[in-house]
């Protein structure tokens, strides 16, 4: 058993009888989860398995199994569920995967292509090629660019568990004994700082599928849902996604109870304007901003009780360091990846390495310290520079708007631009261009001139992984949004008047 499980399997025989893993109808005690990590052990043992894609919903059994794999040194590969069929069969031959874990009820040779079942719920197969992995590797995570095929980065076991035992060090402080998993278990966030910090820090972690979340697909999202959710399950912690977080906060505004008993929700995974923390707190909600990056094994920053500080994504946890480099860009050192699966060392960590040999890791973000917060302003490949030679990052800009309440997405460009122009997906099919109208000129209104959004369109449909307008975690697909929209843009500067067909409530995601 690999040394870092070790450490991982005498901290969960100290919790004793009480819950560790619940689901819909499943309960596992920490005095029986070793039992059943060691059973499926046994099953993965018996099949040869080597390196192995986990395609399940959310739920016990998935932290079982990836657990396992983390005890047997097998490489695990999480397949989320919000990718394609052709990004799922990327991951799955890219990583040379030989074993594949599903739902019993969908294991059928058809479910995936040159799969084979071997056991209830196993499916196997020869992986057409096997390629390298840097030496340590336990699990490969998929990250969805903006841009491309999805980008394995591989991790150790040693670098998960130091980021969940500086996560878990916070909820013991916040009394934290239920953990409810909102975000899917295949994101590292939820994987690390759900799953094991959780459990290390002794709580009972409940997973459930996501549809009863709220969540459908790529992006599908049910606020509605989600709300009932948690007041039926009254968690004492979760983690969210920004949108989750303007979800809950409208939700209560609107008035809307909110569950009872929680006691930290971090909030991560893109840009969180200060105004909706500002509303979080005014509702009570303990919200606290963090920062991380798959390449450093999920989170960097947290704020806490303790040390928190609006506006900022809070200081490093204790397995991490934070410098900010000449050009601006966050750089991080403690727990980081081996490297990316089947790729040279980017040039960029390359001169990082040559310019200091102690692990320093360039993000792609920009950003200041304040008293040791991070300030995060956006990243280095998104900003632009307007026609009067000022910087500026959209994703502030965009998240600025998407507090309105008429604007569900937006995106913002502005490249030698005389002023900023904005794309508008309207929250309503209702939605009149008076309202969006007034919601930028609200937003505009808290922004300094050279940021503002000067002209407007209204999108022709929602941006989504369907159409290829947002990745399939969420990111906007700023080349193919510029592709589509810059055309509109007068050879002047200015954007054509063209107004584009508004759309429902139901396919904004």
């Amino acid at each position: 058993m690999p040394d870092a499980f070790d450490a991982l399997r005498s901290t969960l025989v100290r919790h004793g009888g009480r819950p560790a893993l619940r689901g819909e109808g499943e309960e596992i005690s920490y005095a029986r989860l070793l039992e059943a990590i060691a059973e499926r052990r046994g099953v993965l043992e018996a099949v040869g398995a080597r390196r192995v894609a986990l395609a399940l919903d959310n739920g016990p059994q998935w932290a079982l199994w990836d657990l396992a794999l983390l005890a047997g040194g097998q490489v695990c590969v999480p397949l989320p569920g919000f990718f394609s069929p052709t990004q799922q069969m990327h991951v799955l031959d890219s990583a040379g995967i030989d074993t594949l874990i599903v739902d019993p009820a969908a294991a059928n040779a058809n479910a995936f292509a040159g799969f084979v079942p071997v056991a209830p719920g196993i499916l196997q197969r020869t992986p057409p090629q096997l390629p390298a992995l840097p030496a340590g590797t336990a699990k490969i995570t998929y990250t969805s660019g903006s841009t491309g095929q999805p980008k394995g980065v591989c991790l150790s076991a040693a670098a998960q568990l130091a980021v969940a035992h500086s996560v878990a060090q916070i909820g013991e402080g916040c009394a934290v004994e239920r953990h409810l998993g909102v975000l899917p278990l295949a994101t590292l966030l939820e994987n690390i700082a759900g799953l094991y910090a959780g459990l290390l820090a002794g709580a009972c972690v409940e997973l459930l599928p996501m549809r009863t979340i709220g969540f459908s697909g790529g992006g599908g999202f049910d606020p509605a849902r989600f709300l009932q959710t948690l007041l039926a399950h009254r968690p004492h912690s979760l983690i969210l996604l920004p949108q989750m977080l303007l979800a809950l906060v409208g939700a209560a505004e609107h008035g809307r109870a909110l569950p009872a008993g929680l006691r930290f929700v971090a909030v991560g995974g893109g840009q969180v304007s200060t105004r909706l923390l500002q509303r979080a707190e005014a509702l009570g909600l303990p919200v606290f901003e963090g920062y991380g990056l798959s390449e450093c094994a999920s989170v960097v920053c947290l704020n806490t009780p303790a040390a928190r500080r609006l506006g900022t994504v809070g200081r490093p946890l204790s397995h991490a360091a934070l410098r900010i480099a000449d050009d601006g860009e966050v750089q991080v050192r403690g727990a980081r990846m081996l490297g990316y699966l089947g790729e040279a060392p980017p040039a960029d960590e390359v001169a990082a390495e040559e310019r200091a040999a102690d692990g320093w890791l360039g993000t792609g973000d920009l950003g200041h310290l304040d008293d040791g917060f991070l300030v995060l302003h956006g990243r280095k490949k998104h900003q632009f520079i307007t026609a009067y030679g000022r910087n500026v990052n959209p994703e502030w800009v965009e998240a600025e708007l998407v507090q309105q309440g008429p604007i569900a997405q937006a995106w913002v460009h502005g490249e030698a631009l005389a002023e900023n122009f904005a794309v508008l997906v309207p929250r309503r099919a209702d939605c009149s261009d008076a309202e969006l109208d007034a919601a930028v000129a609200t937003a505009n209104a808290g922004l300094p001139d050279y940021a503002r959004a000067g002209r407007w369109l209204r999108a022709e449909a929602p941006f989504t992984p369907g159409n290829g307008f947002l990745t399939a975690n969420g990111r906007l697909r700023r080349a193919a949004l510029a592709a589509h929209y810059l055309p509109r843009i007068d050879a002047d500067g200015g954007v054509s008047c063209a107004i584009f067909t508004s759309f429902s409530d139901e396919s904004d995601t």
